[in-house]
């Protein structure tokens, strides 16, 4: 009998994006680590809060990490 062939997530996605127990998907926005010193406080501050992925772009995500 021929073995399956194991799922496996989408390593891209794994590093760049996490799920929270309740779902929700999270990840750092981009550009942070450069040229901080020309930028004001809000900028970076609102940086270091993370971006949350929602809608169909949550969904394929998802299909990828799964698959």
């Amino acid at each position: 009998m021929p073995s399956r062939r194991r799922k496996k997530s989408h390593r891209g996605i794994a590093k760049r994006f996490k799920v929270n127990k309740h779902g929700v998907m999270t990840s750092n926005k981009a550009g942070y680590h450069h040229k901080l010193n020309k930028r004001s406080a809000k900028p970076k501050r609102q940086a270091r809060q993370g971006l949350r992925v929602e809608g169909q772009l949550r969904k394929n995500f998802l299909e990828l990490l799964s698959s």
